[in-house]
C-alpha cells in the first residue's frame, strides 16, 4: 500500500542562539496613539524574535493539517541546537496545537548564552530522518495484518526545515546530509522489524531572514537529487510572511484549495444598528471545486484577498429559507477551516454555523441563480457541502420529449432508435473468415454512420425527407457500393432535381421560428449543402462513392450557373421566366385532363372558352426566343394554353424567313441589294423591279 508524502511531515525548528534576534518588524499594540495629542513620547516599539515567528508559523502549518485532517495526517516536531529534541510522537493523543503549545512554553527561547559553533541543525535534519523510519500505528497495523499489502507498503515523508542558511555550499551540505542519512537508516531498516525503508523524502528548506533584510540565498525550484530524496528552497522575511509561506506551502502538500465568502451581513462592533458586509476566506479539500477548476469559469477564480500568492473561487453568501440542512442534494462534503481563524469575521461566521444554522452559497452570475455549495455544522465540524446542481437522482427521469432543462423537443428519437438497432452487437465467431475481428467491423460502422448524424430535427433537412432520399442515406455509408446502388443513389439525386424545378417545398419544420421562416430557394440551398457535405464525407470508403459526388455536383452546376444569370436581371424578368415554366407544366396537366373529357364536355368547354372576354389574341412567333409566349395579365383557359403549346412546338420544326428576321417592321422588303447596285432610290428602286418582273410575267403568258 502506497502513502502519500502528506501522511508523515516533520518540523525541524533551529533552535540556536541566532534565532533570538528581532524579526524587525514591531507590533501594533499602541491603539491609544492616534487619539494622543501633540508632545507625547510614543511608547518603544515591541518585536518578536525570529524563534517566535518561526513557531507560529509552524504551529498555524498544523492548525490547519488538524482541522481539515483529525486522523489521517500525522505531524511531528524536532528542535535542533546542541542536540535534536523531539516534542510528540506519531501518537494519536499527541497530535494537537494544545499538546505542541505546551511542549514549546517547556523548551522556552533559544539560549543566548550558548555558543553558536555548537549548534548545528544537522542533529535535527539526522533525528527526523530516523522517525520518519518509524511507522505510524496505520502502518504498523498493515505490516501486521498477514495480507497481500503487508509486503507492499511504500513509505514515504516529508521534511520541512526552518532556519538561517549562510550560502548556496550550505543548501548543498544539507541536503547531502539528509541523502546519506536516508542511505544509512534504510540499511539499518533491513535488520529490523520494528522500522520501515523511507522510498522517498522530500526536503523543504525555509531561509527566514528579519523583516527589511536581503538574503544572499535565493529561492530554488524542487530538484530530484537521488531516486529517494528531493529538494526545494525557499526564501522568506520573518513575521507576518513566514506564516503566509507556510499558509501557501499546506495548500500545496495537502492539495487544498480556499473558498471566499462574500457578502456577509454581520453588524459593527462600535455601532450595533448599523450593518456591513464582510469577506471570509475558507480552506479546504481542492475537490470541493473539482468540476469549477476544470470549467475555469471567469470571474469566479480570483486572487485571495487575505494577502496570499494564490487563487481562491469567490461565492456568494446567501440565507436558506430552510434550516433543514438534510433535505439538501449533497454529492460530497469535505472539512473547513478559516484562513485567519482569530479575524472577528470568522469568528463570527463560525458560531453562526456550529450554532446549527446552514449558509447557501450561490456562485456569482449575470443571469440566473445557482446554489453550488452549502455551508453547515455536523457533530461540532463545519463543512463545506457540494450541492448538485444538475436534476436530482432522487427525482423521476425527465421525458425526453420535454427536453432537459430547457424546452428542446426535436430530439431525432425514432431515427435514434433505429440507428441503435443497426449498430447492436451480437456473438461473433471465434476464428473470423478474414483478419479483421467482429468488434472491429463494428466500430468501423459505427464511425462510418456518424461522420454526420445531427441530433435533432432542426439541425438537418436532408434526414427529414429520408422519403425522397431513399436509399441514398442508407447506401452512401456502406464501405463498398456496386454499380446497381450507385445507379439508386443516382436516381435518388434526380428525384431531388426534379422537386427543385417543380418548385415543391422541403419538410423543413418550423420549431423554435417565428415567422415565415427562410425562402424555398434558401431551403433547396441548404439542403444541397447539407447533402454535399454528408457524401463528401464517405468518399474515401471507394470509387464509386466518388461517382454519386460527381453526379450530384453535375446537378448543382447548371443551377448554380442559371443563379449567376438570375442576379445579373431584374426580379421582373426572374417571375416571369417562373411563371413561362410553371404555366408550361399546367399546361400539361390541362390537357391530359382535356382528353379524359367525353365530347360534349369538350363541346361545352370550347364554347365556353370562344364565348370568354379574358381569352387574348393569338400571338405570332418569330423565333426560337418565343417559344413559350408570356401570359397575359389575366387568367388563362385551357384551349389558349393548348394553343401556345402547340404554336412554340410549331415554331421549333421550321426556319424562320431571313428576311423577315432582318426587318424592322411587319413588311419585308424584297431584293434590297439590287437598288444598291443601281445607286437610286431604295422606293424607286423596288417599284422599278416590280414593274420588271410584271412585263416579263406578261410576255411569258
Amino acid at each position: 500500500m502506497s502513502y502519500p508524502h502528506s501522511h508523515k511531515t516533520v518540523f525541524v525548528l533551529d533552535h540556536s542562539p541566532q534565532l533570538s534576534e528581532p524579526s524587525s518588524q514591531p507590533v501594533d499594540f499602541d491603539i491609544f496613539n492616534k487619539t494622543r495629542g501633540p508632545g507625547i513620547i510614543p511608547l518603544a516599539p515591541v518585536m518578536k524574535t525570529l524563534w517566535t515567528c518561526n513557531v507560529e508559523a509552524a504551529v498555524e502549518y498544523c492548525r490547519i493539517v488538524y482541522d481539515l485532517f483529525p486522523t489521517q495526517k500525522l505531524v511531528r516536531f524536532i528542535t535542533s541546537d546542541t542536540k535534536a529534541t523531539l516534542l510528540n510522537s506519531w501518537a494519536q493523543d499527541e497530535q494537537s496545537v494544545n499538546q505542541l503549545m505546551l511542549r514549546f512554553a517547556t523548551i522556552g527561547q533559544p539560549n543566548v548564552r550558548q555558543n553558536q559553533k555548537n549548534c548545528s541543525i544537522m542533529h535535527g535534519l539526522g533525528q527526523a530522518v530516523e522517525i520518519l523510519c518509524q511507522p505510524t500505528t496505520k502502518q504498523h497495523e498493515i505490516r501486521t495484518s498477514f495480507t497481500e499489502e503487508a509486503s507492499t507498503v511504500l513509505n514515504r515523508g516529508r521534511i520541512i526545515c526552518m532556519t538561517l542558511i549562510n550560502s548556496d555550499a550550505h543548501i548543498r551540505m544539507l541536503e547531502d546530509c539528509v541523502l546519506d542519512t536516508l542511505i544509512e537508516h534504510n540499511k539499518l531498516t533491513a535488520s529490523s522489524d520494528n522500522l520501515i525503508p523511507i522510498h522517498h523524502c522530500e526536503l523543504e528548506l525555509i531561509h527566514v531572514v528579519p523583516y527589511g533584510e536581503k538574503s544572499a540565498v535565493t529561492s530554488s525550484p524542487r530538484r530530484e537529487l537521488s531516486p529517494l530524496l528531493a529538494s526545494e528552497t525557499h526564501v522568506t522575511q520573518s513575521g507576518r510572511y513566514v506564516a503566509i509561506r507556510l499558509v501557501e506551502l499546506v495548500q500545496k502538500h495537502f492539495g487544498l484549495f480556499s473558498t471566499t465568502v462574500t457578502g456577509i451581513p454581520m453588524k459593527e462592533e462600535q455601532n450595533a444598528s448599523s450593518s456591513a458586509n464582510y469577506d471570509v476566506e475558507l480552506l479546504h479539500s481542492a475537490e470541493a471545486h473539482g468540476e469549477l477548476l476544470k470549467s475555469d469559469k471567469e470571474g469566479m477564480i480570483v486572487p485571495s484577498k487575505e494577502g496570499l500568492n494564490t487563487q481562491t473561487v469567490a461565492l456568494k453568501w446567501c440565507t436558506p429559507k430552510s434550516n433543514t440542512i438534510e433535505l439538501q442534494n449533497c454529492t460530497g462534503a469535505h472539512r473547513i477551516t478559516p484562513v485567519d481563524v482569530y479575524s472577528r469575521p470568522s469568528s463570527c461566521l463560525t458560531n453562526f454555523l456550529l450554532s446549527g444554522r446552514a449558509v447557501m452559497l450561490e456562485q456569482p452570475r449575470k443571469s440566473g441563480k445557482i446554489m453550488s455549495h452549502m455551508l453547515a455544522s455536523h457533530g461540532g465540524e463545519i463543512y463545506i457541502h457540494i450541492l448538485n446542481t444538475a436534476r436530482s437522482i432522487l427525482e423521476d427521469p425527465p421525458s425526453i420529449s420535454e427536453g432537459c432543462g430547457g424546452r428542446v423537443t426535436d430530439y431525432r428519437i425514432t431515427d435514434f432508435g433505429e440507428f441503435m438497432k443497426e449498430n447492436r452487437l451480437a456473438p461473433g465467431r471465434t476464428q473470423p473468415r478474414d483478419s479483421t475481428l467482429p468488434i472491429d467491423k463494428s466500430k468501423s460502422q459505427l464511425e462510418r454512420m456518424t461522420r454526420l448524424w445531427p441530433m435533432v430535427i432542426g439541425d438537418t433537412i436532408i434526414f427529414n425527407m429520408l422519403s425522397h432520399l431513399d436509399p441514398l442515406p442508407s447506401l452512401i455509408v456502406k464501405e463498398h457500393l456496386d454499380n446497381d446502388e450507385v445507379l439508386e443513389c443516382k436516381k435518388a439525386i434526380y428525384h431531388v432535381v426534379g422537386m427543385e424545378s417543380r418548385n415543391e417545398p422541403l419538410p423543413v419544420p418550423a420549431l423554435g421560428t417565428r415567422g415565415k421562416g427562410p425562402k424555398r430557394e434558401e431551403q433547396y440551398r441548404q439542403m444541397w449543402a447539407e447533402l454535399e457535405s454528408f457524401i463528401r464525407g464517405h468518399v474515401s470508403s471507394s470509387s464509386q462513392h466518388q461517382k454519386v459526388l460527381e453526379c450530384l455536383l453535375e446537378c448543382r452546376r447548371p443551377a448554380e450557373d442559371g443563379s449567376k444569370g438570375k442576379k445579373q436581371t431584374d426580379k421582373g424578368s426572374v417571375k416571369e421566366e417562373k411563371m413561362e415554366i410553371g404555366e408550361t407544366d399546367l399546361a400539361v396537366k390541362e390537357l391530359e385532363r382535356y382528353q379524359r373529357l367525353t365530347e360534349r364536355e369538350k363541346h361545352d368547354l370550347n364554347k365556353a372558352e370562344k364565348s370568354s372576354p379574358d381569352s387574348p389574341p393569338a400571338k405570332k412567333f418569330k423565333g426560337k426566343s418565343d417559344l413559350i409566349s408570356k401570359p397575359s395579365a389575366g387568367p388563362q383557359s385551357l384551349l389558349t394554353l393548348w394553343t401556345n403549346r402547340i404554336r412554340a412546338t410549331h415554331a421549333m420544326r421550321h426556319q424562320e424567313f431571313a428576311g423577315r428576321l432582318q426587318s424592322s417592321g411587319s413588311k419585308a422588303e424584297l431584293y434590297p441589294h439590287m437598288n444598291e447596285e443601281n445607286g437610286g432610290d431604295p422606293a424607286s428602286g423596288a417599284a422599278n423591279t416590280g414593274m420588271n418582273i410584271n412585263k416579263n410575267i406578261k410576255k411569258q403568258t
